[in-house]
Parts: C-alpha cells; sequence; structure tokens
C-alpha cells in the first residue's frame, strides 16, 4: 500500500468516525490480564513467539470497545532486542511480520461478523504498526526521557529504525 492510500484511508476513518478516530491500547496489560507474562526485555513481543493465541483474543475485545484503529504487538520488537534472545535475523522479521498478520486477521475477523449487520456502529479498523523508541528496545527507562546516553547520536538512531 503507498503512503497516498494509507492516508486516503486514515482519513476517510476519522471523517467517519466523525474527526477523531479511536486507537486501541494498554496492549501489555491487556494482555497481563489474560495470563501474559510481559516482564522480559521484548516485552509483550514475546507473545509473539509464546502466546500468540493470546494477541488473537486482545486485538477483538479492542474492536469490541470501538477501536478505530488497532495496534500491531510489536511496541518492542525488535530485530537486535530478538537476536539478544538467540533467534536469527530471518526469525525476528518472520515475527514483525507476524504481528500484522494476527492484527488483520483479527480486525477481518471481526468485521466479518459485524460488518453485515444493518446499523451497526463499528468502523472497519485500521491496522497501524506500533514501533517503540530506541529506549523501549534497551528497556532502562530512557523511552521516558530520550536520553540513551553518550554513545548514542542521531546516525545511531536512524540507523536503529
Amino acid at each position: 500500500m503507498g503512503f497516498e492510500k494509507g492516508a486516503s484511508l486514515l482519513e476517510d476513518l476519522i471523517e467517519k468516525a466523525g474527526g477523531c478516530a479511536v486507537m486501541d491500547g494498554g496492549f501489555a496489560t491487556q494482555l497481563e490480564s489474560h495470563g501474559a507474562s510481559v516482564n522480559f526485555k521484548v516485552w509483550s513481543a514475546l507473545c509473539l513467539i509464546k502466546d500468540p493465541h493470546l494477541i488473537k483474543q486482545v486485538h477483538p475485545e479492542y474492536s469490541e470497545a470501538g477501536a478505530d484503529i488497532l495496534v500491531t504487538s510489536s511496541y518492542q520488537a525488535t530485530i537486535p532486542g530478538f537476536l539478544s534472545r538467540g533467534l536469527s535475523l530471518e526469525e525476528g522479521e518472520s515475527l514483525l511480520k507476524k504481528s500484522v498478520k494476527l492484527a488483520v486477521e483479527a480486525r477481518d475477523k471481526f468485521w466479518d461478523g459485524v460488518g453485515c449487520i444493518p446499523g451497526n456502529s463499528y468502523n472497519r479498523t485500521l491496522v497501524a504498526a506500533s514501533i517503540g523508541s530506541y529506549g523501549a528496545y534497551v528497556a532502562d527507562g530512557s523511552e521516558y526521557s530520550g536520553c540513551y546516553g553518550p554513545g548514542v547520536n542521531l546516525d545511531k538512531l536512524k540507523d536503529f529504525h
């Protein structure tokens, strides 16, 4: 999908939603409420590896609650993070793609169930990638301050993302 098409879909959704769109949120908290353990450096991204069924459970809950945009379960999912857990580059890339696939499948399944109901109040949700900051990757709290240390410059941040 090109940038123009994506922008058009978002603009159309916001217009249909009355001027603002509701995003899901607190994905890790919702995963925890279903028994996921997210106390790891890769945080809720661990569910992509160990508990994808929980991700499949959480996305429709946000749709049911009225979210217009589902965010992928990839905030702390990074290639360096996956490599540090012993996964290969290909496995890491596959998990990032899986985070999108799970959200799209959940969106489509939910819409298939409610889209044909006359007068339903749901919008067909969009899926957005959740991309954490460099600080989310290092998992030391620096994501809240942006102070990543003297060895991290703009070029390093660009390369990381």
